[in-house]
């Protein structure tokens, strides 16, 4: 086949916290993998990222941290940098966009469009915080969506239905530096037209060609990201400032620019075209080769991403580089759907995640098994889930069960029979010449599946050498041919050595230390990727056996699972928060002061007053189970908050027209909400 080039990247993270799992399922593993195999096919491949460091989100997590934004961003950025080596995440660099160069890079990419008027410069009223004395940058403002009704929706979009939203289309918007509501105030900005690149942009998603030429396959996109790039363009695309009023980030680089920077979704993807540079730099290459659109005429640009940046890589970034003029648009952009975490969502904001940088920590030498699993459950279409129960049944039941069962038996039975000597195969039967058929099947479905980025369905047809490599010792039974057919035996262990070769092979690309430790128990180098079997010649002396993967114990998954509860347990006597509710839910409860009539105790129920309540608009009478908190004389006469207008229920046979509202302290008392001075009328709460 002929040899192919590719230019990968992997989102950019932010360097404002740590990675987690649901990243590195989502970006980071998928893209290593994906590079892994093409450097195994030999194809030329750039694998590019780096940190973020720009945007709201540095600014607001250095505010909380009470430090600068360049603190922040130096020590998220060694720290996540070192989680990927220490992961085994191969890139060629990993780069940073507060690096002078990055910055140069940046102001020249600007100016280039600002030079072809691809942008428009508007004036606008935007939101202003009167308390902190600045603008709002998206992040800076959330509210509830307009189109799902999500209350924590940002200004830029909402990450729970995937709108694109601008900050003026929340209901109820509010400062995330103050928490109060921002006036509008009269801002100029440089705007992205993107509404007059809908007609070409159409034309390039859908049918794959960029003015009449053909540049991708569309087929091979994913629904996800076709359907969602055509809803944003059927729906009308809009003009999207390029700036923003910040005092971090790239400056803008005109004279009548002062107190803006870029906004960071042109300053983020500009980060793949500088780390390239810095990358070729020391390596004595032209960038051009990775990016021009010239030079790269037949190369693959490709981005792995999350959902929620699909509309900024299939979109947005393409107009960029389309207007840049000069350089190569994508490929394919393979973004991933999200992982989910012992049935919620991770969320870093309530610690409710599984930190990569810690489990490096915890479990240096099961690198490989986190990596099998988050393959195996890789979120590439829809949403998946990881647990820790889940962990421990794919680590036991497949990895150690399957794969490393097989080839410790391989292993021992030769050293045990043949004191460690490859034994030279006699003839084959039709047994073997069929498994030999069914491996190169399977190499050649994997390739096939790898270059169409369905790279789970790949890891599969990996396990099915170690599946099939069972199958065939367990059906020739050599333990007991070694003494009905003897002159069998040396065969079918020459052949299940085949087999542990090609496992090994095929593991280079999902468990590389895996597949390594493999070569060495069979004391052969690693192989490329076409090589054709027989692949250990007869005689050859293998190393001792091994174990591949330790079993994880059940101790394990009750530890790990109490940490979750732990970290996300408040340090406080109360009890957690529920679920957000709508504010609408809110408005329909009727909530009012009522004075307390009278009260008597419930015959046969300790627990229980019946009171009769005025509450200004009628007298009712509500059970209440206060009865060992409060005595038919200590409520009488006082304030109480009434929620009026719950459906009435019979208990004990009272009618009981309404509930009580009261609060309970840690020691399980009941108070504040009740008042000592009695109230004429009854108005409502709110």
């Amino acid at each position: 086949m002929k040899k192919q080039a590719f230019t990968v990247t992997a989102a950019l993270p932010y360097a404002n916290g740590p990675l987690h799992l649901g990243h590195v399922a989502g970006v980071y593993l998928p893209a290593d993998l994906f590079v892994r195999f093409l450097r195994l096919k030999k194809d030329d491949v750039l694998f590019i990222c780096g940190s973020d460091e720009h945007g709201a989100a540095i600014t607001l997590r250095a505010k909380k941290e009470g430090i600068s934004p360049q603190e922040i961003v130096d020590k998220y950025h060694h720290q996540i940098q070192d989680a990927f080596q220490r992961f085994g995440i191969s890139f060629d660099i990993y780069h940073r966009t507060s690096s002078p160069l990055h910055h140069k890079v940046s102001s020249d990419f600007f100016n280039t469009l600002h030079e072809k008027n691809a942008f428009t410069q508007e004036t606008s009223m935007q939101y202003y915080d009167e308390s902190f004395h600045q603008f709002l940058a998206d992040r800076y403002i959330t509210g509830t969506c307009p189109k799902c009704q999500h209350p924590a929706a940002y200004g830029d979009q909402c990450e729970k239905c995937g709108s694109d939203l601008s900050p003026s289309d929340l209901i109820n918007p509010i400062s995330t530096l103050s928490g109060s509501t921002p006036i509008l105030k009269e801002t100029s900005h440089w705007y992205l037209p993107m509404n007059a690149h809908e007609a070409w942009l159409t034309e390039w998603i859908q049918q794959g060609k960029l003015d009449g030429v053909q540049q991708h396959n569309p087929s091979e996109w994913k629904n996800q990201v076709l359907g969602q790039c055509m809803s944003w363009i059927n729906a009308g695309l809009k003009p999207r400032a390029m700036t923003r009023d910040l005092d971090w980030g790239v400056p803008v680089p005109l004279p009548n620019a002062a107190g803006k920077v870029l906004y960071v979704w042109l300053d983020a993807p500009i980060g793949y075209i500088s780390a390239t540079q810095a990358w070729a730099t020391q390596h004595g290459k032209d960038w051009r080769t990775y990016w021009g659109k010239t030079e790269a005429v037949d190369r693959k640009l490709v981005h792995f991403i999350g959902k929620d940046n699909i509309v900024f890589h299939a979109i947005i970034f393409p107009i960029l580089l389309k207007a840049h003029g000069d350089l190569i648009l994508p490929d394919n952009v393979p973004a991933y759907e999200f992982l989910n975490l012992e049935g919620d969502k991770f969320s870093t904001s309530r610690n409710w995640a599984v930190w990569l940088h810690e489990y490096l920590d915890a479990y240096p030498n099961k690198i490989d098994e986190l990596k099998y699993v988050l393959t195996s459950i890789a979120p590439e279409n829809k949403d998946s889930e990881f647990t820790w129960a889940d962990y421990q049944v794919r680590v036991n039941s497949e990895l150690a069960d399957i794969l490393g069962n097989f080839v410790n038996r391989t292993i021992v039975l030769t050293h045990k029979y043949y004191e460690g000597k490859v034994p030279e195969a006699g003839e084959l039967t039709t047994v073997e010449l069929a498994l030999f058929e069914k491996l190169h099947a399977v190499e050649s479905r994997i390739s096939t599946l790898m270059y169409g980025y369905k790279i789970r369905e790949a890891q599969q047809e990996m396990m099915n050498i170690a599946r099939l490599g069972n199958k065939y010792l367990a059906d020739e039974e050599p333990w007991k041919k070694l003494k009905t057919d003897p002159e069998r035996v040396p065969t079918i262990l020459n052949t299940s050595l085949q087999i542990t070769r090609e496992l090994a092979r095929m593991a280079q690309v999902f468990l590389p230390q895996t597949s390594h430790k493999i070569y060495q128990m069979l004391n052969v180098a690693s192989d490329e990727w076409n090589t054709v079997l027989p692949l250990i010649p007869a005689g050859h002396t293998l190393n001792p056996a091994e174990i591949l993967f330790e079993k994880i114990s059940d101790e394990l998954v009750t530890e790990e699972k109490a940490k979750l509860t732990q970290t996300t347990t408040p340090k406080s006597p109360y009890p957690a928060m529920k679920e957000l509710i709508q504010f609408d839910d809110f408005t329909k409860m009727d909530i009012r002061l009522g004075t307390v009539l009278s009260a008597r105790k419930m015959e046969n129920a300790d627990k229980l007053l019946v009171l009769t309540v005025d509450t200004g608009i009628d007298e009712r009478t509500i059970v209440s189970g206060i009865a060992q908190h409060y005595s038919p004389e200590e409520i009488t006469g006082k304030s109480v908050v009434v929620l009026m207008n719950l459906a009435p229920r019979k208990i004990r046979g009272v009618e009981s027209m309404g509930m009580l509202l009261m609060a309970e302290d840690t020691e399980g008392n009941l108070s504040a909400l009740v008042s000592e001075r009695g109230f004429e009328g009854g108005p409502t709460i709110g």
